[in-house]
């Protein structure tokens, strides 16, 4: 018998699990008072720890695009043609302009390093007060940001770049659903959102001729439904794979600068070894996935049928090719390796400094090197600590992120226990789960891997967040 689509009906009812994760990983829930007076104080002007002169962009009609309902807005976009090529205006929210170096607020995002989402709730880098209002890049609100100014050729790559202190007023905000649903519709070549997907298209293209890679990989996510909670595996829609190539080509800019004048901090991964890309190939060989002579694991995995059950199994083997991301600051001699094997360039990420620390850093080497400054003391005090601060906060995220889908799994699946599922073997112990979208491991250490599974809900317990499956001999899903 079919298992319909389940969803816990009482949100308040996790809660307590919730709260348990957050402790469990140290997550610094509340902000110490001397942080929310400080940012209080910036808020209202009292404090102003950026001085210095801005460009005024009021007049440009920037627009951000988010997941729907966010309001801790890093970017916002303006794109039009020039000439046979194209201008990207990119603006970033300038956290710089609230947080002072040394103070209450810097020691709390040091703290804290990286927002932690949760199901009900998120654990915000910054105060609400800046980072969901007064440095969001919010529409029709005037707003201190750091604005990219790049000049594209009619294949895409950059030709040109600036970067400056400006104060904007976005449009618009706009979501990716909304606006992929409008261009599927059918819009003008010149309409915003067409010229992201046509700058976003010659990025991915360059992407792939450099030996780039974006996997895709559907999102696994705990989202509320009502009066209760839902699994979902959530596949990106394609404006938000365009989007996503302004902010690589935008930290790939800023490497470029920050290698050139000998000081940064980089995203770096080593590069896929040979022994990996070969296991992955017999992956595909046996799951069937064509590989044709002469392609690269990028073209493979571009010209995937996200459809196929085998895909998922084969996008879950080709994470192996990704291992070592880390951010290795530099002041002097650049690092040995500075690349990152998956965007297949050195990158940096100087695009989300109202989620992420080491972005602020990144884009205040940036605004010196282009001025021809000194990068300020602070950054540079900063900078030989960042990378190691960055990977714990960063895993702590990771951590709590984990664990609470777990939780949801556990609850979900216990009014189950016993009965049967369907899904797919991404390895040979771990079955992806149709519905409820749920991702776990089973008794059986040689499932088929790539094919559809039927299994048996083992056991589900919530105090430890721990599922179990076990496939049922003989009985191919349908």
């Amino acid at each position: 018998m079919p298992v319909q689509r389940r969803r816990l009906r009482s949100p308040d009812g996790l809660a307590p699990g919730f709260d348990a994760v957050r402790r469990e990983h140290e997550v610094p829930v509340e902000f110490a008072p001397d942080a929310l007076a400080e940012a209080e104080a910036v808020v209202a002007g009292r404090v102003v720890p950026v001085e210095g002169s801005r460009r005024d962009l009021r007049d440009v009609e920037f627009r951000t695009i988010d997941p729907v309902g966010s309001t801790d807005l890093d970017q916002a976009m303006h794109l039009e043609r020039a000439g046979e090529g194209y201008r990207v205006r990119y603006a970033i929210a300038d956290v710089a302009a609230f947080v002072r170096p040394g103070g209450a607020l810097d020691r709390a995002a040091h703290e804290r390093v990286t927002t932690v989402y949760c199901p009900d709730t998120r654990v915000p880098l910054h105060p609400p007060a800046i980072s969901e209002d007064a440095g969001s890049l919010l529409p029709d609100r005037d707003r201190p940001a750091v604005v990219w100014t790049l000049a594209l050729g009619a294949d895409g790559e950059v030709t040109d770049a600036a970067v400056e202190r400006a104060t904007v007023r976005s449009r618009l905000r706009l979501d990716y659903a909304g606006e992929q649903e409008r261009l599927d519709a059918g819009v003008d070549d010149d309409d915003p959102v067409a010229l992201l997907a046509e700058i976003g298209t010659l990025r991915a293209a360059l992407e792939r001729a450099r030996g780039g890679v974006s996997l895709g990989l559907p999102e696994q996510e705990v989202v509320r439904e009502g009066p209760g909670w839902r699994l979902v595996q959530r596949a990106p829609v394609p404006l938000e794979d365009h989007n996503a190539q302004i902010s690589l080509m935008t930290g790939m800019v800023a490497a470029r600068m920050m290698l050139e004048g000998g000081v940064g901090v980089l995203r770096t991964m080593p590069p896929a070894p040979d022994e990996a890309v070969a296991a992955l190939r017999r992956v595909a060989a046996t799951l069937g996935v064509p590989w044709p002579d002469g392609a690269s694991y990028g073209d493979v995995l571009a010209g995937l049928d996200r459809s196929l059950p085998t895909t998922a199994a084969f996008l879950d083997a080709a994470t192996g090719l990704f291992r070592g991301a880390a951010w290795t600051p530099f002041d002097g001699a650049p690092p040995a390796e500075p690349r990152h094997g998956a965007v297949a360039a050195p990158y940096a990420h100087v695009t989300a400094p109202l989620r992420r620390l080491v972005d602020r850093y990144g884009l205040e080497v940036c605004l010196a090197l282009h001025a021809g400054r000194d990068v300020p003391a602070w950054v540079r005090d900063a900078l030989p600590g960042l990378g190691a601060r960055m990977a714990q906060g960063t895993q702590r995220a990771n951590a709590v992120d984990r664990a609470c889908t777990d939780l949801v799994e556990a609850a979900l699946l216990g009014p189950l226990v016993g009965r049967e599922l369907e899904g797919v073997a991404i390895d040979a112990r771990t079955v992806r789960l149709e519905e409820p979208a749920v991702v776990a491991r089973t008794t059986t250490a040689d499932l088929p891997v790539g094919e559809r599974v039927r299994v048996r809900v083992v056991s589900a317990d919530v105090p430890t967040r721990r599922v179990e499956l076990a496939l049922v001999p003989g009985r191919a899903a349908r």
